[in-house]
């Protein structure tokens, strides 16, 4: 593996999903392999299907990965779309001995972010720019003039009384079999609450839904912030993973 490549892989609440990436284009360098989000996605068992996406392209050097939770040095904090098992856990600690690699985990919409604000639809952008996936939650990854603010999590944020992932994810459009003039709704209700509290200049909206960005965003309404699709579409946490552990190497 070239010298400017590092591994990513990406922990979903559906797939784990990873591949080589290579940092200098913020590119993927050979085709993604998923393996399902075993249930319940337990620590054990999650690091067992990591392992088999790692050992899928014979890899031996970092792996940089996603958690869909807060992560605070290596450790995850809160486990919303996980098992619980991984509240307070050394989640970098169990991936390092059980990979034998060294790792690096972060929030997996930081990872996102990350590479969206370097390769993506937010390259040069200034002021605050606020990274959305819609998934099985939604996740965020604020920047600030391209400073990340991590672990901001505001798929959290309350909405009509519960989670605002509850109502507005991608999970939450096919759970309630809604049309995406429906779910388009329920999007604009919930960027009119983040545009209240942060005022951002370019909102980029992620997660696997941006593959079909042409359904939804034309139905948005107009809004002081752009909305724009992740560049990168759903490999951004993949590539953004593999960014944090070049740069925790350096």
């Amino acid at each position: 593996m070239a010298a400017t490549q590092v591994f990513g892989v990406d922990i979903g609440g559906s797939g784990i999903k990873g591949a080589p990436v290579d940092l200098a284009r913020g590119e993927l360098a050979a085709p993604r392999h998923k393996v399902l989000t075993p249930h319940p996605a337990s620590p054990e068992s999650v690091v067992a299907a990591v392992k088999e996406v790692v050992e899928h392209f014979d890899h031996q050097g970092p792996v940089g990965l996603t958690f869909p939770g807060v992560v605070v040095r290596g450790h995850t904090r809160t486990a919303a779309n996980v098992d619980p098992g991984w509240i307070d856990l050394d989640a970098e600690g169990l991936f390092r001995e059980t990979l034998d690699l060294p790792a690096t985990v972060l929030n997996d919409a930081d990872a996102a972010g990350l590479a969206e604000v370097a390769h993506g639809a937010g390259r040069g952008e200034a002021g605050v720019v606020l990274v959305l996936t819609f998934g099985t939650g939604i996740g965020s990854a604020l920047f600030v003039d391209g400073t990340l603010v991590p672990n901001t999590e505001l798929g959290h944020l309350e909405l009509r009384g519960k989670d605002a992932e509850r109502r507005a994810s991608a999970a939450a459009r096919e759970r309630h079999e809604l049309s995406w003039a429906e779910w388009s709704v329920r999007v604009d209700e919930y960027l009119d609450l983040v545009e209240r509290l942060f005022s951002p200049q370019l909102v980029i909206i992620g997660g696997g839904v941006s593959r079909k960005h042409e359904k939804f965003l034309p139905l948005l309404k107009e809004r002081a912030a752009r909305v724009v699709p992740a560049a990168l579409r759903n490999d951004a946490g993949i590539v953004g993973a593999a960014m944090a552990t070049g740069r925790a190497r350096h």
